[in-house]
């Protein structure tokens, strides 16, 4: 019986190494998404300009949008931001931000210093919104279609390849569709 004990740290250490190795080679840039193909979760939260105005699906009714999950405390959102304020203003791409987990001021100190790219932006500073979209943190991007709908959930920073061979496409037949 003693001796079976003996190999006992070798059967947890085989059990790490396989479940260590397992995940070699993924790419965490494609994480599912449980929320492909269905609406936008329902939500009620403030506009990050206006406190006043209460933000809700419909803000993705009408047109197709990429919904930017972003923060001041985020390093890889002030790399993307530059790119978004490119695909906003010089290819008229509409993007809601979805400013995730963060305080209005500093939001505000971020948008100052680099520009707003968002047509709206939607303050989720519990988190709330981003929990149900499953996010698991900034930044994410997402395509929903006119009807509200995720068709397509981009993990990491937004760039020119990103842009033109993952998001681009999913966006242009999204747009044929609506």
């Amino acid at each position: 019986m003693r001796r079976l004990l003996l190999f006992v740290p070798l059967l947890i250490a085989v059990g790490i190494g396989v479940f260590l190795f397992a995940g070699i080679g993924k790419d965490p840039t494609k994480l599912e998404s449980a929320r492909i193909g269905k609406p936008v979760p329902e939500f009620q939260l403030q506009d990050l300009h206006d406190p006043e105005h209460m933000l809700d699906t419909s803000v993705f009714q009408g047109q197709v949008s990429l919904l930017n999950v972003w923060a001041e405390w985020c390093p890889s959102c002030w790399d993307e931001h530059e790119y978004l304020m490119h695909l906003s203003k010089e290819q008229g791409v509409r993007i809601v931000g979805l400013n995730y987990k963060d305080q209005r001021e500093t939001a505000f100190s971020f948008l100052g210093r680099l520009g707003n790219p968002y047509d709206t932006i939607i303050f989720d500073p519990q988190g709330t919104l981003g929990f149900d979209l499953g996010v698991y943190g900034a930044p994410e991007t997402y395509v929903i279609d006119a009807d509200g709908v995720v068709l397509y959930r981009h993990v990491g920073v937004v760039n020119e390849r990103v842009w033109q061979e993952v998001l681009l496409p999913v966006f242009n037949q999204a747009k044929g569709n609506s």
